[in-house]
């Protein structure tokens, strides 16, 4: 049963922006809220054991990203099990999150969340290089170019794409042409580009006990 997503930022302690604009208004239940949910007028957090804090460190990034366990866990394997890397591990899983196809629509401004974001990939409305790719955790390359497919233009979510990123700052890492209206991966982003709700060497500090 999933969690809503107001009571997973309460329970994290810190806005992990999973509501998109909503986590931006007055509406957002960490400033009408800002304690675990079940404490009502208890605004105290208890003191937390290391085992649990490290628990809690892993939660948040995996709910920012939007990843189940089991798709989570791959990545920080995957990192642990790469001798041949002489990058730190903390920006080798940011890279591998950062370059999945969700997460790059999302980065471009083009949804409103990582949810909506990974929807709309599924529903195969993005092209990389030209090619549709309905894959949300398709690894973009730096150089890759991510644009709309000409039928999928119109849909609701995506015709307001222009009027949108009038407004919206794209990441440095990103390059982003209006008239084409297509995106590209300029570089890898790292851990500092990125300013993530964890210590990532936390999370490695679990996975290797």
């Amino acid at each position: 049963m999933k969690q809503p997503k107001c009571k997973i930022c309460r329970r994290s302690g810190e806005k992990l922006f999973l509501k998109g604009e909503k986590c931006l208004s007055a509406k957002c239940a960490m400033i009408k809220r800002p304690y675990p949910p079940g404490q009502k007028a208890k605004k105290r957090r208890s003191s937390m054991t290391e085992y649990g804090y490290e628990i809690k460190e892993k939660q948040k990034l995996k709910k920012w990203y939007n990843l189940s366990e089991a798709q989570f866990k791959k990545y920080v394997y995957e990192v642990m099990e790469d001798k041949s890397s002489e990058v730190d591990v903390a920006s080798q899983l940011i890279a591998k999150l950062e370059s999945r196809l969700d997460n790059i629509v999302f980065r471009l401004g083009w949804a409103k969340s990582r949810a909506q974001s990974r929807l709309l990939v599924t529903h195969g409305h993005f092209l990389v290089n030209g090619r549709k790719v309905d894959i949300p955790s398709y690894r973009i390359s730096v150089g890759d170019v991510i644009s709309i497919r000409e039928g999928s233009k119109e849909t609701e979510a995506l015709k307001v794409i222009p009027e949108t990123m009038k407004k919206y700052q794209v990441p440095q890492w990103l390059a982003y042409d209006s008239l084409k209206i297509e995106g590209k991966l300029s570089r890898v982003p790292t851990p500092e580009d990125v300013q993530l709700p964890s210590e990532v060497s936390i999370i490695f500090e679990h996975y290797s006990r």
